[in-house]
């Protein structure tokens, strides 16, 4: 499975390098230590998890495929990337939809 769990990509923040664990763990913005949040503009933050879940789903088809052709990928490992492929694919639909519907209602105010 070290073709699996090394390599690069993006998980940890907006800069490439190793592909964690943390599945999404911070997402690009930092917080500092008055409280306040100091990050990347939107466009970048959705640019980061585009390329995340793109990372993931090519994991999960390499283990899929190292699974069907027996190069020694174990089943539950191959379950697992597949899961965090579809988590993380599921996270960029409902980002996309909140960020669809909320351009929609500001459409539709007046000034």
């Amino acid at each position: 499975m070290s073709g699996l769990t090394g390599g690069s990509g993006v998980l940890g923040g907006l800069s490439v390098g190793a592909v964690k664990d943390g599945f999404l763990s911070d997402a690009g913005v930092a917080a500092s230590g008055a409280g306040s949040v100091v990050g990347v503009p939107f466009a970048g933050m959705l640019q980061t998890m585009i390329q995340q879940t793109s990372v993931l789903d090519q994991k999960a088809s390499q283990a899929v495929t190292g699974l069907l052709n027996g190069q020694g990928v174990e089943i539950h490992d191959a379950m697992i990337a597949t899961q965090k492929a579809d988590m993380a694919f599921e996270l960029a639909l409902q980002v996309r939809n909140k960020a669809v519907a909320a351009y929609q209602q500001m459409m539709g105010m007046q000034f």
